[in-house]
């Protein structure tokens, strides 16, 4: 494993000058299987990801990556190990704005407009209705759907709703954004799109972003770093700094190494 996502073995403090977004330490979960047997899924993750960095988790399907995903995002919690989100532990953080979740699903409410689908994410806090309205109308100018406030989920086409879902995660103003998979069903070009949008957005708002994927090439085009995945039990095997500046194109000879490089680690 390389250096670059490795915490070292005395465990660094949440806070601090050069505390990272995220910090994961001897992180294992297991889950109930068959026969009253447990089926052991994550084992000794220590991950850390830099602040304002993409970090993707790669690997092959049953690696534990949504359940790492889950975990950072507190809607798991781990049998052993340490989490530290935006340098606090993830049981203390009381800033349901700090981090955001995009599913692989764009989730969206069918009798709710664009506009009132993005401004959900901001119903459960104290925010008033006017600023829900100003916050939901800017996010939607900020992933190009400024003209489709009113629009509703069936009347928008497959990359258009990815954008809504995007929108809707960033909304809050996170300082974090986790990714599981979102844009796994979207054509190869309209994926292209999303992810030109993702790092126009991410260049804009230096966000941390940690997303899931099974797939090399778009590790690869978007990620600082790659956290490559065993098969389950999940462990990280070895974590790929990126080094050529993006835009990336996966048929510069550095950029294809890279990918044959992640392919041959999974």
């Amino acid at each position: 494993m390389t250096d670059a996502g490795r915490l070292p073995d005395k465990e660094p403090p949440c806070a601090g000058e050069n505390a990272p977004a995220i910090a994961l330490s001897h992180v294992d979960k297991t889950f109930p299987g068959v026969n009253g047997e447990r089926l052991v899924v994550l084992k000794d993750i220590d991950l850390a990801v830099a602040d304002q960095t993409i970090v993707a988790l790669l690997g092959a399907s049953g690696a534990g990556k949504s359940t790492l995903l889950n975990i950072i995002a507190g809607i798991v919690k781990p049998d052993r190990g340490r989490v530290c989100i935006c340098g606090a532990p993830s049981d203390e953080l009381n800033d349901w704005c700090a981090a955001s979740y995009m599913f692989q699903d764009d989730r969206l409410l069918p009798w709710r407009t664009a506009q009132r689908n993005v401004e959900f994410a901001l119903e459960a806090g104290a925010t008033a209705k006017a600023e829900r309205e100003r916050r939901g109308r800017d996010a939607l100018r900020l992933v190009g759907l400024q003209t489709f406030e009113d629009a509703f989920p069936y009347q928008l086409s497959g990359g258009m709703r990815s954008r809504v879902a995007l929108a809707r995660s960033l909304v809050t103003e996170p300082r974090i954004l986790l990714m599981d998979e979102p844009f796994s069903r979207l054509d190869a070009q309209t994926r292209a799109l999303m992810h030109r949008e993702l790092l126009r957005i991410h260049e804009l708002k230096r966000m941390t972003v940690v997303f899931v994927t099974h797939d090399v090439e778009e590790a690869v085009l978007l990620a600082d770093e790659v956290a490559v995945m065993t098969p389950r039990p999940g462990t990280i095997r070895e974590v790929v700094k990126i080094a050529p500046p993006r835009p990336r194109d996966s048929i510069e000879p550095q950029v294809a190494d890279y990918i044959r490089r992640l392919r041959s680690l999974i």
